[in-house]
């Protein structure tokens, strides 16, 4: 892989194309900055693998990113939040480049809960794997020890997302289950936080479904306003990302498949190029 230090761009990963919805909402809140989007698609998805395996993609990925220019990462993908951050920010990045950076999404979304819910009970909704990891529960009581926190996987959703079956009247049934579940565990629950990118493009059914008393929490708004707060309080770096509004899109998967289903979660085309990471 051809070697960019020059780039700047703040680099956005993923293993699939959830991670999409979370750069729309960052290039809409922040759209001078350039930015390159990774998606390990091959091999998504990341949620049933193992602590191991998801730390060696997510390695991979980022190292790629890195070569690719960019100084600062943002992992777009709870699944590799939960189970790769905190490895590569303490063992990776001191022997890298201690000037590089690697941002996940969990923290962000834990710190605005407590803002949100009236009675202190919030449920997660995600991947089999992010709801195995903990890592919400973990961040919400490190901020937020009183807050009850109740987790629920929702296997099914993100096939019906990647299937393009999402607004289809067979996505209602496990929708309308996976809300149900949730609120059998805790009938005090006032707050949903959706803990995948993918949950984003079933926010119409999941409201449809939920009492409307429920806050329903999409992570990419939170996520855009915490990049931006980072990039203000941390000035050296922001002056070494580069601010020329575009975007490069990179895929372990074919091209056209990228462009494909990419449009699904950008409602536009948008054409990519496909990299190797192992």
């Amino acid at each position: 892989m051809q070697n960019n230090l020059e780039s700047g761009a703040i680099g956005v990963f993923d293993s699939g194309y959830g991670g999409l919805t979370i750069l729309s909402e960052i290039q809409s809140l922040l759209p001078q900055y350039n930015y390159i989007y990774l998606g390990d698609n091959s091999r998504a998805p990341y949620g049933s693998r193992s602590f191991d395996i998801v730390y060696e993609f997510t390695k991979q990925a980022v190292f790629a990113l890195f070569e690719q220019g960019c100084n600062l990462v943002i992992l777009a993908c709870n699944t590799a939040s939960a189970k790769a951050l905190r490895t590569i920010q303490q063992n990776d990045l001191p022997k890298i480049d201690p000037r590089k950076r690697v941002l996940g999404i969990i923290r962000p979304t834990a710190e605005m809960v407590g803002q949100i819910t009236k009675t202190g009970h919030i449920g997660i909704l995600g991947t089999q794997g992010t709801i195995q990891s903990e890592s919400y529960p973990l961040e919400i009581h490190k901020i937020y020890p009183e807050i009850t926190v109740n987790s629920h996987a929702c296997p099914m959703w993100v096939p019906l997302v990647e299937n393009n079956e999402y607004n289809k009247s067979g996505a209602d049934y496990f929708v309308k289950k996976g809300i149900d579940d949730i609120l059998q565990k805790d009938n005090l629950i006032d707050t949903l936080i959706l803990g995948c990118t993918h949950y984003p493009l079933l926010l119409d059914k999941i409201k449809q479904y939920a009492p409307k008393e429920v806050n329903i929490i999409s992570q990419g708004k939170y996520i855009a306003e915490s990049l931006k707060d980072y990039l203000y309080r941390h000035p050296e770096m922001d002056s070494i990302c580069s601010k020329e509004g575009t975007t490069k899109y990179l895929t372990t998967e074919s091209a056209a498949k990228f462009k494909e289903s990419a449009t699904i979660f950008l409602n536009r085309e948008v054409t990519a190029e496909r990299i190797n990471l192992d």
